[in-house]
């Protein structure tokens, strides 16, 4: 099958676009904040994509679609690029701050557990830290390489916000959203950004509804956190993060900076909105409540949130890791093991639920250090498997997961049946005939197992660059599982692996992981075995 040169560059060209609109629209924070000197780099930032974005629309403007090929290598080398030039800001920015000398994140250093020391915002200067927390951000990660987040210009706090926001629903979603395509180009490139579920017959509908539904969202999550005692430029920013299920923050510590049980439980119903699927809000939001229990995979949102949070409450509790903490609830003081039970469950439920949820927010600054390794490796299950699919979540999905256990025991019963007999699986409220059923199953096969895949490969790369083994420098296999879980999941809890300290190698490595588990693996491997593989699959 060969893919129309034409069309692919057509449609790159509408992703830029798109990326020039989202640059040219944030000029408005460094008004607001009288950062001036951001203005130009903004405006370069967004010239460059919008100038090449613009070529490519216009010189190849009648190709015809490709088919599902080209919608997987488009979804694939669009992200790609989008991240790459997404990163501009954040490598300009890193230049042009020094000409505001009132600025304080230039001139503030900290030092790491190396001997190595790094400018706040310097880092970005080397391109390699800005391409990683540009890819880092569209796909909804939150490794960040920032680690005063809080001394970062608010231009460059309003961009990693808002490309988390933008890349939790898709980047293509968004494309198709403002840049309509007609014919079937839009419905082969919404489902290569791995989602398959419509709310309307029309892709260009759906996608502006799903748009609409995330908005109001965002607003009322906005309104939560302020309510709940959160700043308004942290409750902006935090609202859009968490409920895109990415994770960054403005603060050093992430969440556990403001130290607040009410910031913290507000905070779940905004990460639990971004774990449902965008059809079953459509359908709530319509006044279907029956949803939150009917949808098979809604249903098990709630399941699996709530048994990992008892897991990680007893884990935390059998540790006796908050056995000298004290909780005052409604003026009475706690003390002892009904203090350490409470506050095992906050950190159990909160960041089980960030872990779960793909959002990597989160109140617990010694996951790596002081949390048991079997607290570490239950929140790195919570990012392996990850929520709904059709939602902002990363991680192998939970239908996936439902679909392999119960394809296995309607194989194995089927052992108990004459050949002749005649039997259906269902599946979500579907009912599939054995050849259905055969094509789900070996879907969910196949992902299931490239993803862990990927993830032992990286895990195995990881722990020979490490220092692996005793020692306050050195960090354990669990570290590793997790840190790694966290990037190809796009989760972005760390346990102190992920910062610009890290050689140059595994940074490339994390934006590779990054990449491919955001796109569900295969529309990477079908770009990367067309590039290099089968070159004649391209004419023009």
């Amino acid at each position: 099958m060969r893919v129309h040169r034409g069309s692919m560059a057509y449609d790159l060209g509408r992703m830029l676009e798109a990326l020039s609109v989202l640059l040219f629209a944030s000029l408005l924070i460094p008004f607001v904040w009288q950062e001036w000197w951001a203005i130009p780099t903004l405006i370069c930032s967004g010239i460059l994509p919008l100038g090449l974005g613009y070529f490519l629309t216009h010189r190849f403007e009648h190709s015809g679609d490709s088919g599902r090929l080209h919608g997987m290598m488009i979804a694939a080398s669009g992200w790609f690029l989008v991240a790459l030039f997404g990163s501009l800001p954040f490598f300009l920015l890193a230049w042009t701050a020094q000409l505001d000398p009132g600025f304080l994140g230039v001139p503030q250093r900290y030092t790491t557990p190396g001997t190595q020391a790094f400018g706040t915002l310097s880092v970005f200067r080397h391109p390699i830290n800005g391409v990683f927390e540009s890819m880092s951000g569209f796909t909804g990660t939150g490794l960040t390489m920032a680690v005063h987040e809080n001394t970062l210009p608010r231009t460059l706090q309003w961009w990693r916000s808002f490309i988390e926001w933008v890349g939790g629903v898709g980047v293509i979603v968004l494309t198709t959203a403002i840049l309509a395509r007609p014919g079937s180009g839009s419905l082969t490139l919404y489902e290569s950004e791995a989602r398959s579920e419509k709310i309307h017959p029309s892709i260009v509908t759906t996608v502006r509804t799903i748009w609409w539904i995330f908005l109001l969202f965002t607003f009322f999550s906005i309104l939560l956190l302020w309510l709940a005692g959160m700043p308004i430029w942290d409750s902006i920013n935090h609202a859009m993060t968490g409920l895109a299920t990415g994770g960054f923050s403005i603060t050093d510590g992430s969440i556990g900076t403001y130290n607040s049980g009410i910031i913290d439980f507000t905070l779940i119903p905004i990460m639990l909105l971004g774990s449902i699927a965008f059809p079953v809000h459509y359908l709530i939001l319509q006044g279907d409540l029956k949803n939150f229990y009917r949808d098979l995979q809604t249903r098990w949102v709630f399941i699996f949130f709530g048994a990992g949070t008892i897991v990680l409450t007893a884990v935390l509790f059998r540790q006796g890791l908050y056995q000298t903490a004290t909780v005052s609830i409604a003026g009475v003081t706690l003390h002892g093991t009904l203090a350490t039970l409470i506050q095992s469950f906050r950190y159990g439920l909160f960041q089980f639920v960030s872990a779960a949820s793909c959002t990597g927010f989160q109140t617990a600054n010694s996951l790596g250090s002081e949390w048991a390794p079997q607290a570490q490796l239950t929140v790195a299950a919570g990012m392996v498997v990850g929520a709904a699919a059709g939602s902002t979540v990363g991680g192998i999905k939970l239908i996936r997961l439902l679909t392999l256990m119960k394809g296995t025991l309607f194989r194995i019963r089927g052992v108990f049946y004459p050949s002749s007999a005649i039997r259906t699986f269902r599946l979500d409220g579907r009912a599939l005939s054995g050849t259905e059923a055969s094509q789900e199953f070996e879907e969910a096969a196949i992902i299931t197992v490239l993803w862990l895949a990927f993830l032992a490969i990286a895990a195995f790369v990881l722990i020979v660059m490490l220092p692996i083994g005793p020692g306050p420098d050195a960090y354990t296999v669990e570290n590793v599982l997790f840190e790694v879980a966290s990037a190809q999941g796009n989760v972005g809890l760390s346990t102190g692996i992920t910062g610009p300290w890290m050689p140059s190698l595994t940074k490339v490595l994390f934006i590779f992981n990054m990449w491919i588990g955001r796109l569900e693996i295969i529309p990477v491997l079908v770009l990367l075995r067309s590039l290099f593989v089968y070159r004649g699959v391209y004419h023009r």
